[in-house]
């Protein structure tokens, strides 16, 4: 992903979302699905609101991408063409396709630092 100049500086400026002030916070509803600035969110009433990356725009158009990178501030999976973190990532496990939202935080860094190839 090539990450323009304004996401790199986010990216110094705070090491993790939880650097991020309170004021320049955004939330993300998954119930109605907007972008809000506030919890809870002010047009259903959801409290469990997820803490957005400022990275994160939310639009991605791609169906099918071959590869996945992870974001430099908060290291969740993103869209290698775009940036968006609206990403199902699905590896192949022992014959199946599973997606690895449900894995446990070692598996999952296990699938970030695999080796990829491709054959030419």
């Amino acid at each position: 992903m090539n990450w323009s100049p304004e996401q790199l500086k986010l990216a110094e400026k705070y090491r993790s979302l939880d650097e991020i002030p309170v004021s320049e916070r955004r939330y993300k509803c998954h119930t109605c699905h907007f972008v809000v600035d506030e919890t809870p969110c002010p047009h259903c009433g959801e409290a469990s609101l997820e803490l957005m990356c400022p990275l994160d725009h939310c639009d991605c158009h791609h169906e099918i991408v071959e590869s996945i990178e992870y974001c430099p501030l908060c290291g969740k999976a993103v869209c290698p063409e775009c940036g968006s973190h609206d990403v199902m990532q699905i590896s192949r496990v022992t014959g199946y396709l599973q997606d690895v939202a449900g894995w446990n935080a070692g598996k999952q860094q296990e699938l970030k630092d695999r080796t990829r190839y491709s054959v030419v």
